[in-house]
């Protein structure tokens, strides 16, 4: 659903509000568990990491590569949007 799309012929920005950027909603997404996995480190007395999102880094990759698993073709550009998935199988297809 996020996707920056910019005119090909001015450079002008076209999904520059959320009114125009679809943003995910918690609606858009499936159910998903949290856990909590705490392994101290031992390079400090305090045992604490950084924090963030670093645990979701390779969550996108590993979605893309099912995906493109899933429909046998490697020609699929990020954001998965459906047009873009059905359009790969037309072409695999074809």
């Amino acid at each position: 659903m996020e996707q920056i799309v910019y005119d090909a012929e001015t450079g002008q920005l076209l999904t520059g509000s959320f009114m125009d950027y679809a943003m995910p909603r918690a609606g858009d997404i499936c159910d998903f568990a949290v856990g909590h996995n705490a392994v101290p480190t031992q390079l400090n007395p305090l045992g604490a990491k950084g924090a963030g999102e670093a645990g979701t880094v390779g969550a996108l990759g590993a979605a893309m590569n099912a995906i493109v698993d899933a429909i046998g073709t490697s020609e699929l550009e990020m954001p998965a949007t459906g047009e873009r998935v059905w359009r790969a199988l037309q072409k695999k297809r074809a």
